[in-house]
Order: structure tokens, then C-alpha cells, then sequence
């Protein structure tokens, strides 16, 4: 008979898939975890706890290409799929029961192995690569994991740290998770990591994790997370509902952030000095994934087609974050932004409505939080946050459709909401006029329409308000009016560009230097300044542009520049050195030196960001051997697919030439398996 359900289970995976959560419920799940780096597979013991709700025959734990041993109690049956694991027993209802068991796999995605870090990234369904676990975000459960790792290695996973116990070269990192989450938030990071710790306003500690060669770099990285905590707690309204808050960089990261549940990994390119903070900083993805741990992890979507609930919200409290620390006109900017983005989606006939769950991340993030916006515009305030309070407290650790959150914010407000459903949830058109109408209630936005609406007028007709513009700057109003510029015959505009040299503010100085392709005599010497600004775009612009348009000057740029990095992927340190090679007067002996420091940047030893901008210059200066030949080869088969993407490009275009072609081929044997595979798939080789 058991043989007989096994089959049918089989058989109708889907119809048992989509049952199961009404015939088992999971409750906990004690693991062991031990990744080896050196064969990049995991071994572990994983204890399992769950209530039968009707009587069953067959319990599955998703789990990919797992081999299972050790399995208890010894009356259980277990049989394995490529993607699952089925318990076979005779299981009552109404009864709770404990199985374990032990299992190895070598994941394929999910879990990742560089030099000198391993990190998880299970958002979807995937963790079930290096846990048995259930896939289906609607089965929650706690989960208490150890981490077995070298005894010199800093695991951070979910939860409380509980205790770090050495055991002859290997630490045991313990955790303990007092609520039930989803399968796809458990985490964790290994790696060379050091911590500072924080307070909230309510006691929470909020660890903020980094590589011990980025200590300087810990305060404009993690800067304003304390307000953002303390403004998020207080303006949801509920308590933050879990024990701890951690945050860790982590290398090649497939995404901006993710909020695995107390512990948020983000990419190591939002890691700052305090110069790169002005053109990209951590600040936003930093409020995304905190809000995430009320909106996704606390309360979440029962299937793709409320996702919004998670991504819009979170992008939503995120830009009231970033509305208390920067100002309202910031918030109307971000807005108007997205706006535009939205519009230019729906005008081309691809607008899609919030509650398709194939919809792009621009729908479901700021399409999600337009809504947001024009909901809590039309009930008040008081109401939406009431609706939000009641909303999260009801469906607290359970999940969640886009009518639960409705009805909160029908009740709180004593509106029916239709017209607001039909326009914001369901219609895939993005309402133009309504965010135009509510955008206007914005002073700065109204100014900003006065001075964009001067772009069709002669320099002439429009000097005074740009000379305003440029002479009382605001960031985004004063960009706009040097934008208004480019193209424009120099003899009109020398006076304006340096009105806006004067200014002083670092986003108009920007502008200029991203705008301005000729630079006359007259400005030479405030486009030289360019390079003394605190923003990596600006000098990053400026060194290019007075490289190539002053030959006679360029050893001086080139010593004045010598020694900045830039940004995480070395924007500075990069161009400066192609340039350096390209100059044929400048430092002549040590041409082969910054060669080879170039070449070295697309090496595996350094992060995606670094190696792609090496891989473009190498790519235009023609630098190619053997040895970024192989780097190349291995970057074609890396887990970010943009990078992958654009590495593959890259080997396209390489082999268009026999003697890289011929590279290749000789050294086959040298590449690794994944890689050989691919190659030869481009070689047409058997």
C-alpha cells in the first residue's frame, strides 16, 4: 500500500505539492551544517519536527540531488528524486513527530564558494540546494542551525549567536531562531569577518559586519543605519518582531541586498569611503531589506501574484526612510523618477498590473510603492498606519494575500477602495495623471517642471532663470539646468558654467563634468578643480576628459591622481592606469608594471565589479594573453548573470582571432569542468 501512495505521490507531484501544507505542518528544524570549501559540497544532520493534521503515508522534504543517511527512527522509509526526499510511514493525525537524518550534497546555485567567503542566496525557492526543507513559503517553521567551519573563519546566520565552541580546528557556530520564517530567508555568510555593534532605541543590537581591510570604511558604509531602524520601528508601528538585526558585505553578490530573516547580506560594492558615499552608498538598499523584516519575513505572500506586498512596501518605507534623513525633496525626486520609468513602460504597451506574478521588479518595487503612495495619499495618513499596525499584528509569522492587506486599510479608512484597486492593482496601464496630480503637490517638483520647461528656449531667452538655477542650487533642479546647456554654442554659456562652477554643490560640479565634451580655455581652470571633488564619478569624468583634451598637461593629471582607488570595482585606479599605458611619454619603464597590475584585476581573487572594468580595458587596449584569456574563460561560467553574460561576450569576440582562438584550445585541459563545457561548446569540439 505504501509502495502504491508512493507512486501516486510520484505521479501528481503537483496536486501532493500543493496539498501538503493541509496535511503537515512543519514546526521546527535542528540542523548541523558543514560547507567544505575545498569540494564545494555541504555535509550535515538535520532534525525535523511536525504536526500531522490528517492521516498520511508519505512526508516530502524538498531537496536537491541530496544523498540521505542515517536515517531515524529506524521504521522510517526513505526514498529520494532528483528534487525531493519522501518519509514513508504511517503517519496519524493529530500527532507531532521527530525524523532525522544525515545528508550530503554538492550544490549547484544557492550555496556559493569563493577564495575566501561562502554565502547562501535562497530567495524563491532554493535553499533547498544545501537544506532539506520545504520550498513552499507557506509551510513556516523555526529554524536552529549550527555552522561548522575552520576554526579561523566568522560564520553569520540567522538568529542568536548561542555559542562558539572549538573543536580541534573547527569552530561550531550555534544559532537559536525563536519564530517561524520561510525556508527561503535561512542563511548564512562564512568568512574573514570582523563586527561592530549597535543599539536601537528599543535595545536591539545591530551587528554590522566587515572585512577586517575595510575598518575604515565601517562608519560611511553603515552610516544612518541606527536612524533607519529607529525611524522604520516607529513608523510601521510594531516592534521589529525578531531577537537581533545583523548586516554583512559579501563578494559577488547576485543582487543589490537580500533579507534573509535578522541577517541582511549585501554586495562588498555598497562598501564606502566616505568620498564614494556621495554617488553610491548603502543607504537605500540598507532601508529595503530592514523593511523587508516587517514586509516579506514577518508577513508573507502566499504566491508570486501578491509579491507586491513584499517589494513595494519594502521600496515604500524605504523612501520614507530616506524622506526623514534627506528631505522631502528627495522623496518627490525619487518618486518622479520611478514616474518616468513607469510611464515609459506603459507608454510602450508593456505596463503590467501589480498583481501579475511574471512582473518585472519595476512594477513590483516602484509600481508597489506608487501605490503605496497614492493609497495612504487618499485615506490619510492615521489610516494607513492604523491598516499597517492591524495588518501585520493579524497575519503576524503567517501569509499573506494582497485582499488581507485590502480589508486592514478598508476597515481603518471606511472607504471601499475599488476605483483605488482598479487603477493601482489590477490596471496595467501606470496612471500617469494621477502621479503627475500628486507629484504637484510638491513645491520643488513645480519648480523643477519651470526649469525643465525652458529646454526648447535659445540660451538667450532663458539666462536669467537658469543663472537662479545655478547661482541658489538645488541638487536636482541646478543638474537640470547645466543639462540645458550641453550642445549649446560656448560663447552663451561660459558665464552660466561658471555660475555653476561656483556653486560648489557637488551633484551641478558632476553634472558639468559628465556634460561638458569641449572644454574651453576659459573653464580649464575650474574643470581642473573637477579633480579635487568629493565624488569618484566627477574625478573619474574629469581625469578622462583632461587627459585627452590637454596632451601637454597629462603627466601632471596623471601624478595628481596617482594613488585614488575610486570606488569598490577601482573605477579611478583603472582608468588611471590605461591611461598611464596609453600615454608613450609618461613613466616609460614602468609601462609593463601598470600593465601588469591591470591585467591582475581579472583575476578570481578579485570581486565581479573590479574584474569586468579590467576585462574592458584589456578588451580595448588589446592586452589579451594567456593568462586573462583563462580569467576570462572562468568568469564566463560565474553565478551573476550579468557578468556572465557580459564575459561571454567578451569570449566572442576574443575568438574572432585565431592565435586567442588557439590559446584556447592548448590550454584546455588547464580550465575546470564547467568551464571546459562551455568552451566547447563554442569551439564546436567533441
Amino acid at each position: 500500500m505504501k509502495r502504491i501512495i508512493l507512486v501516486l505521490c510520484v505521479l501528481f507531484g503537483g496536486l501532493s505539492n500543493a496539498q501538503q501544507t493541509e496535511t503537515i505542518d512543519f514546526i521546527s528544524v535542528t540542523a548541523q551544517i558543514e560547507p567544505i570549501a575545498s569540494e564545494k559540497k555541504v555535509i550535515g544532520t538535520a532534525s525535523y519536527t511536525f504536526n500531522v493534521l490528517k492521516s498520511t503515508d508519505s512526508i516530502y522534504l524538498d531537496a536537491k540531488a541530496m544523498r540521505v543517511s542515517n536515517v531515524f527512527p529506524k521504521s522510517l522509509t526513505i526514498t529520494q528524486e532528483e528534487d525531493k526526499i519522501w518519509l514513508i510511514d504511517a503517519f496519524d493525525a493529530n500527532r507531532a513527530y521527530t525524523i532525522s537524518f544525515s545528508f550530503e550534497a554538492t550544490p549547484k546555485q544557492t550555496l556559493y564558494f569563493f577564495e575566501n567567503q561562502i554565502w547562501t542566496q535562497g530567495q524563491g525557492k532554493y535553499t533547498s540546494h544545501w537544506l532539506p526543507s520545504i520550498d513552499d513559503m507557506n509551510d513556516k517553521m523555526e529554524f536552529d542551525i549550527t555552522i561548522v567551519v575552520p576554526s579561523k573563519k566568522t560564520v553569520i546566520a540567522n538568529g542568536k549567536l548561542l555559542s562558539n565552541e572549538r573543536n580541534g580546528n573547527k569552530n561550531h557556530f550555534k544559532f537559536d531562531m525563536q519564530a517561524p520564517m520561510a525556508s527561503y530567508l535561512v542563511a548564512f555568510a562564512v568568512g574573514d569577518f570582523a563586527k561592530k555593534t549597535i543599539y536601537s532605541d528599543t535595545a536591539i543590537p545591530l551587528e554590522l559586519y566587515y572585512e577586517r581591510k575595510d575598518s575604515l570604511k565601517v562608519e560611511p558604509t553603515y552610516r544612518y543605519t541606527k536612524e533607519i531602524f529607529d525611524f522604520l520601528e516607529s513608523e510601521i508601528g510594531v516592534a521589529y518582531p525578531w531577537q537581533n538585526y545583523k548586516q554583512v558585505p559579501v563578494r559577488d553578490f547576485l543582487y543589490a541586498g537580500m533579507e534573509n530573516t535578522t541577517a541582511t547580506f549585501f554586495s562588498e560594492a555598497f562598501v564606502s569611503d566616505s568620498i564614494g558615499f556621495a554617488d553610491r552608498n548603502y543607504v537605500t538598499v540598507n532601508a529595503h531589506e530592514l523593511a523587508h523584516q516587517w514586509f516579506g519575513n514577518l508577513v508573507t505572500e502566499t504566491e508570486g501574484t501578491h509579491h507586491w506586498l513584499h517589494e513595494g512596501f519594502a521600496t515604500y518605507y524605504a523612501l520614507l526612510a530616506e524622506k526623514e534623513l534627506f528631505g522631502a525633496e528627495y522623496y518627490y525626486w525619487k518618486l518622479f523618477q520611478s514616474a518616468e520609468q513607469l510611464k515609459a513602460l506603459s507608454d510602450e504597451g508593456k505596463g503590467e498590473s501589480l498583481l501579475n506574478p511574471k512582473a518585472s521588479s519595476l512594477t513590483f518595487y516602484e509600481k508597489g510603492a506608487w501605490a503605496l503612495h497614492i493609497l495612504r495619499s487618499q485615506i490619510g495618513a492615521e489610516a494607513f498606519r492604523v491598516a499597517i499596525v492591524n495588518y501585520l499584528e493579524m497575519f503576524r509569522f503567517k501569509n499573506v494575500t494582497t485582499e488581507d492587506f485590502l480589508n486592514e486599510a478598508r476597515i481603518a479608512s471606511g472607504q471601499d477602495l475599488k476605483t483605488f484597486e482598479t487603477d493601482w492593482l489590477y490596471q496595467t496601464a501606470f496612471k500617469a495623471e494621477q502621479a503627475y496630480t500628486s507629484l504637484m503637490k510638491s513645491p520643488f517638483i513645480k519648480k523643477y517642471f519651470e526649469v525643465a520647461a525652458l529646454a526648447p528656449f535659445s540660451i538667450p531667452e532663458k539666462r536669467l532663470q537658469l543663472k537662479t538655477a545655478l547661482s541658489f542650487p538645488n541638487d536636482y533642479i541646478g543638474q537640470e539646468a547645466v543639462y540645458q546647456l550641453a550642445g549649446e554654442p560656448l560663447s552663451e554659456t561660459i558665464g552660466l558654467y561658471k555660475n555653476g562652477f561656483a556653486s560648489n554643490n557637488i551633484y551641478v560640479r558632476q553634472a558639468i563634468a559628465l556634460s561638458l565634451e569641449t572644454i574651453p580655455m576659459a573653464l580649464k581652470k575650474d574643470y581642473e578643480s573637477l579633480l579635487d571633488d568629493a565624488s569618484y564619478v566627477t574625478q573619474e569624468a574629469a581625469l578622462y576628459q583632461l587627459w585627452a583634451q590637454f596632451p601637454k598637461n597629462r603627466a601632471r593629471y596623471l601624478n595628481k591622481m596617482k594613488g585614488v582607488m575610486g570606488f569598490q570595482n577601482r573605477n579611478v585606479r583603472q582608468l588611471w592606469l590605461v591611461l598611464a599605458i596609453a600615454d608613450p611619454s609618461y613613466r616609460i619603464a614602468e609601462k609593463e608594471t601598470f600593465k601588469k597590475e591591470l591585467k591582475s584585476y581579472t583575476s578570481p581573487a578579485y570581486s565581479f565589479e573590479i574584474r569586468e572594468t579590467a576585462f574592458g580595458y584589456i578588451h580595448e587596449l588589446q592586452l589579451w594573453d594567456t593568462q586573462t584569456i583563462g580569467h576570462l574563460v572562468n568568469a564566463s561560467v560565474h553565478p551573476s548573470w550579468r557578468f556572465k553574460k557580459n564575459a561571454r561576450k567578451l569570449v566572442d569576440s576574443v575568438l574572432k582571432k585565431e592565435t586567442y582562438k588557439n590559446q584556447m584550445v592548448l590550454r584546455m585541459q588547464t580550465y575546470s569542468e564547467e568551464e571546459r563545457a562551455y568552451l566547447k561548446t563554442k569551439l564546436d569540439l567533441e
